[in-house]
């Protein structure tokens, strides 16, 4: 192995790792948004956590669908 693919697979597990922080970030956001504090009512806070539960279940999926991927 050269320097060159050292570097390449470091440079590419750096950017995986910073690439779904971002998403997981911008999700959890997207599931957030709308709701101040204070000022949801119950059925707003039950649609919140089916939304979290929903966001979680995506996650998941893409992580299963990108191993098989790799295979």
């Amino acid at each position: 192995m050269n320097m060159n693919q050292i570097i390449n697979m470091a440079v590419r597990m750096f950017m995986r790792k910073v690439i779904n922080k971002g998403v997981n970030a911008g999700i959890d956001y997207a599931s957030r948004r709308g709701a101040k504090d204070g000022d949801s009512s119950a059925g707003q806070g039950e649609l919140a956590q089916g939304s979290k539960d929903t966001a979680r279940r995506a996650r998941k999926a893409a992580k299963a669908i990108r191993k098989i991927g790799r295979m």
